[in-house]
């Protein structure tokens, strides 16, 4: 999850810097038919959705690691 959500907002904020000097990605080159609003609401939503999937893997990941355990009972 952590690595589809880094793909995701880096993919959302290449969209965004891209859009300044006039180049869409082609696969967002659909989102631009419904408007200007609604493309920006997209790439926002692209970049804030990966960073929440970033972070929720990330805390995944680390609430998986192995825990030590005591091995000595009684």
């Amino acid at each position: 999850m952590r690595k589809i959500g880094s793909y995701m907002a880096i993919f959302g904020i290449l969209a965004i810097v891209l859009n300044f000097f006039d180049r869409v990605p082609t696969l967002l080159m659909w989102i631009y038919s419904w408007g200007d609003t609604a493309a920006w609401a997209i790439k926002i939503g692209l970049v804030v959705v990966g960073a929440i999937l970033f972070f929720i893997g990330n805390k995944a990941e680390a609430d998986t690691s192995v825990k030590p355990t005591d091995s000595t009972e009684s």
